[in-house]
C-alpha cells in the first residue's frame, strides 16, 4: 500500500522560529545553587539494598520444614549414637554434649502440625536421656 501526501510527524512539529517566539524565556539565577542529585541516587541505592536484605530474611514454610526435618534427623542420629554407646557400655561426654546441642531448636514451629508433633516427641526423648545423664 502506498501513501501519498505529507508525513504526520512533519505536520505535528512547528517551525523553530514559531517555537521560540511562543513562550517566555528560561533563565537560571546565579544565587540559587544547583541541587546535588547524587544524594537522591545514593538513598535510592540504599533502599534497594535494604529491600533485598529484607527479602532474604523472609522465610517460607518450605524452608522452615526443611530446617526442622534436618534438626529432627540430627537429634535422632545422636540418639542412635547414644543407644549404641549404652549397649557397648561406652557413653562419653561428647555424645551427651552433641545431644544437648541437638535439643536446641526442636521446639521451633515448622508450620506443619504433624512434623511439629514428631519433633515434640523427639525433644521429649532427648530431654529424658539428658535427665538420665544428669544434664539440663
Amino acid at each position: 500500500m502506498r501513501i501519498y501526501g505529507s508525513n504526520g510527524a512533519a505536520l505535528a512539529s512547528a517551525p523553530a522560529t514559531a517555537r521560540r517566539s511562543a513562550g517566555g524565556t528560561f533563565t537560571v539565577s546565579e544565587q540559587e545553587a544547583p541541587r546535588n542529585s547524587a544524594a537522591a541516587a545514593s538513598l535510592r541505592a540504599i533502599s534497594t539494598v535494604d529491600a533485598l536484605i529484607a527479602l532474604q530474611g523472609v522465610e517460607n514454610s518450605t524452608e522452615r520444614k526443611k530446617r526442622a526435618v534436618i534438626k529432627g534427623r540430627n537429634a535422632l542420629d545422636v540418639l542412635d549414637t547414644l543407644k549404641l554407646g549404652l549397649l557397648d557400655g561406652s557413653v562419653d561426654r561428647s555424645t551427651l554434649a552433641r545431644l544437648q546441642v541437638a535439643a536446641e531448636g526442636l521446639t521451633e514451629e515448622s508450620g506443619d502440625p504433624g512434623l511439629d508433633a514428631v519433633l515434640g516427641e523427639i525433644d521429649l526423648r532427648v530431654a529424658v536421656e539428658l535427665a538420665k545423664a544428669g544434664i539440663r
